[in-house]
């Protein structure tokens, strides 16, 4: 029995320009290199007589931020390839990540409410700017430890199911200037080893840094003010994502987990979020590692799902987010049902080191 992805006939292109539409729209760099990384791994399974199709959710969570930008035609041809792909044998290389998989991650839909999310997001500010942040320093970098876990839709001889990678360890270390970096990461590294960020990119880009691929040079200079952050959130980002305050938010959060705002912006991140409408607060939500705390959330209603980002309830520290389908979807992700995890993760670890793939405990 071989498991491939079934050619589509012209019937069934509406669904799978959907798919696309999912990696080709102008995507912040994180989700793009998030689409890059998982379609790329795909096409490398199905040379291997497997296919992975990912359920590509609109505000899947880059938590694999990398300082690339994969441009949208680029984006296009690679979900191409894996949507029109039959099986073949393996081809040259080396092999696929081999993450075991499972059943889908679910959780039970914690309720909502707007009422006390200002008061925690002001909570939250307070121990954001009491935290102690190190400052970067050229030659350094930054490392961030987490685990993370995620739900996708695959496909196996026409049959369509969803599944989950098992959850794992994820390393990155990022130089200051975002020009510099190293991933490890089982999920989308083909070598133990992981791999380089380093830039100029595959394609030969050197992005300029900014909100939709920050490094920590250019998170220095943001505007440590909440209206004027916003404003500059929204300008950025005009044109993305399913609605303006969608995308502010989800801005926003791309910024708690793989970066290293300095302690006055990290405050500020905060503040600005709490003037986006639609922001609620959820009593329990769950990390990655199993950390229970209270999370601070925003429903895509386009697309049913819940971005939450959780603390801790005593101390308000930030523990991790996780993506909730809170709504039945539509299209290709009809199978994924409400209460589907879709991504969690937890960061367990974050320093200051001298060298690409040095932990803390090496540091001299």
């Amino acid at each position: 029995m071989s498991a491939n992805t079934s050619r589509e006939d012209p019937g069934e292109w509406g669904e799978s320009a959907k798919l696309l539409s999912y990696t080709a729209r102008d995507l912040p760099t994180g989700r793009h290199q998030f689409h890059k990384e998982r379609l790329m791994t795909e096409i490398q399974q199905s040379r291997q007589g497997t296919s992975v199709a990912a359920a590509y959710p609109k505000e899947r969570r880059n938590w694999l931020l990398r300082p690339a930008i994969m441009l949208p035609a680029l984006a296009a041809a690679l979900a191409g390839a894996v949507l029109g792909t039959t099986a073949m044998t393996a081809g040259e290389g080396k092999p696929a990540p081999s993450l075991a998989t499972g059943p889908a991650l679910t959780t039970q839909v914690g309720a909502s409410s707007p009422e006390g999310v200002t008061r925690l997001l002001d909570q939250v500010s307070l121990a954001a700017a009491g935290s102690e942040r190190p400052t970067v320093k050229a030659g350094q970098y930054l490392y961030i430890e987490s685990k993370a876990a995620d739900t996708f839709l695959k496909s196996v001889d026409d049959k369509h199911t969803v599944a989950s990678h098992e959850l794992h360890r994820r390393q990155v270390w990022y130089s200051p200037d975002g020009t510099k970096g190293w991933l490890i990461d089982p999920a989308v590294n083909k070598s133990p080893e992981g791999e380089t960020l380093s830039l100029p990119d595959e394609q030969g880009n050197t992005p300029v840094a900014g909100l939709n691929h920050p490094s920590y040079d250019f998170l220095a200079t943001l505007p440590t003010d909440p209206d004027a952050l916003l404003a500059r959130v929204y300008k950025e980002t005009a044109g993305h994502g399913n609605s303006p305050d969608q995308e502010a938010f989800t801005t926003i959060g791309d910024l708690l987990s793989e970066s290293f705002p300095p302690p006055a912006l990290y405050s500020t991140l905060f503040k600005a979020a709490a003037k986006i409408p639609g922001v609620v607060k959820v009593d329990d939500a769950v990390d990655a590692a199993g950390r229970h705390g209270v999370a601070v959330a925003r429903l895509d209603e386009t697309s049913g799902q819940r971005e939450e980002w959780i603390f801790n309830g005593t101390t308000h520290v930030f523990l991790g987010k996780r993506l909730v389908q809170v709504n039945r979807a539509g299209g290709p992700e009809k199978l994924i049902k409400p209460g589907t995890v879709l991504f969690t993760s937890a960061v367990m670890r974050r320093a200051v080191v001298d060298g690409i793939k040095q932990v803390p405990s090496q540091a001299g």
